[in-house]
């Protein structure tokens, strides 16, 4: 089978196995009386980031091929989401074993991240491709299977229901097996010098470059707002139907389907990467991802799901998305394989990983935690509903709270914004 058609199959179940549950999951958690701890549940992702992408790369950089750790940890990731879902559908939920049931699944998934990317490039340099050219057309497929994984989730009744995480469960079984099929990575079996080098800690090695260091604390001051709208969006939006003169829109009852437009979004904008990337560089297209964050943010902060102009702009959050996420996210990736030595890719989009989707990630959902805590859920109280609808006046706090945390989330990405302009350094030469 062609190599460009291996990896879409790749890249569009590493990312349905996501896309199962990580829109939705909020949704469930709060239905489940579990909503002040929403934001611990993203978080989680961010931690187990922190030192599990860095160990796996390590792994697959000196011991085992990138390709089979990549199917063995989509096994281990599978079983773990499968006992989330067991423990989420008890009448009586113990949130510990849900939540270690949860914490093991993310441990072993979020490795594969950067683990699928390493696989990808390497494939397709060993077929003499340019990775910058082909790859982000076969990364398109992945959102293109996150989006039909929450398409299913939603029509399918699953966003309120523990029945996400068993969806996720079978479908990361089935790449898990997949994963040893496809083509041998070549690991670094030359002895090592030193003590660092035989750990793979050679990757760390980056931050003494003054550039590379930058680009990665930035990257974990951008990583700060990946997990806000992935925990926060779909509780916000479905909330409509418990705020008195809001109840029963079609976008309040199918919150999942709206946010998916996100990642239509981003399908196209993942095409227009090797145009922007070549002609003006990685510091110009990460500016327009920051930039991008404050409109998605500030969109959120004026819609609602219930009104034609509030529709307007929470599609046009949805839009913004698209340029948020793939041109910090895809971008920061070619970006970090291209100046990297191949002896430490691996390692290297393992560091990547920990300072995005580890410090930035798990700092950022406990931040908006907190904020979203102090702007809407001290404004909820159940014992004042009426017949499960909250009345006029505490819907208008509860509306104001909401706008006012996206806001508050807006300001960041446009303060992050500047400060990078400023601090990073890049000379970029356009190509034709």
């Amino acid at each position: 089978m062609n190599i460009k058609i291996r990896l879409t199959v790749m890249n569009f179940l590493q990312f349905a196995v996501w896309g199962a549950y990580l829109t939705s999951m909020g949704i469930f958690l709060a239905g489940a009386g579990l909503g002040d701890k929403i934001g611990w549940f993203y978080a989680t992702q961010g931690f187990v980031s922190l030192f599990m992408p860095a160990v796996i790369g390590i792994v697959a950089d000196r011991w085992i091929p990138a390709q089979k750790m990549l199917g063995l940890c989509h096994l281990l990731a599978a079983a773990g989401m499968a006992g989330a879902a067991y423990f989420g559908m008890q009448q009586h939920i113990c949130f510990a074993s849900l939540f270690t049931c949860y914490t093991l699944s993310v441990a072993f998934y979020m490795p594969t991240l950067a683990l699928s990317n390493s696989v990808a490039y390497t494939a397709l340099r060993q077929q003499g491709l340019d990775t910058v050219k082909v790859f982000p057309p076969i990364r398109v497929f992945g959102t293109v299977g996150f989006i039909c994984a929450m398409w299913i989730t939603n029509f399918a009744g699953f966003q309120t229901s523990y029945t996400q995480w068993f969806f996720s469960a079978i479908l990361g079984i089935v790449l898990g097996v997949y994963s040893f099929t496809l083509p041998a990575c070549p690991v670094n079996a030359e002895k090592a010098r030193t003590l660092a080098e035989a750990l793979g800690l050679k990757a760390f090695a980056l931050f003494k470059e003054k550039k590379m260091a930058i680009f990665f604390v930035f990257s974990m001051l951008l990583g700060m707002s990946l997990q806000i709208t992935n925990g926060f969006a779909g509780p916000f939006i479905m909330g409509f139907n418990s705020l008195e003169g809001f109840t029963g829109s079609w976008g309040a009852n199918n919150a999942t389907a709206l946010v998916s437009l996100s990642q239509i979004s981003e399908t196209l904008c993942i095409l227009l990467i090797p145009f922007f990337l070549k002609r003006y560089g990685i510091k110009k297209v990460m500016l327009i991802s920051m930039l991008a964050w404050v409109l998605r943010f500030g969109f959120l902060g004026v819609g609602n799901p219930t009104t034609f102009i509030g529709i307007v702009f929470l599609v046009a959050s949805m839009i913004v998305y698209g340029v948020a996420f793939d041109f910090f996210n895809v971008s920061g990736s070619l970006y970090v394989d291209q100046e990297t030595d191949p002896s430490i890719r691996s390692s290297a989009q393992g560091v990547f990983m920990l300072m995005t989707n580890g410090f930035g990630a798990a700092i950022g959902s406990l931040a908006a935690q907190k904020v979203i805590n102090c702007f809407v859920n001290a404004h909820m109280d159940p014992s004042a509903m009426v017949n499960g609808v909250y009345p006029a006046a505490i819907a208008k706090q509860i509306m104001t709270g909401w706008s006012n945390a996206w806001f508050v989330f807006a300001g960041f990405s446009l303060v992050v914004a500047i400060l990078f302009a400023i601090c990073f350094k890049y000379k970029h030469v356009a190509e034709n």
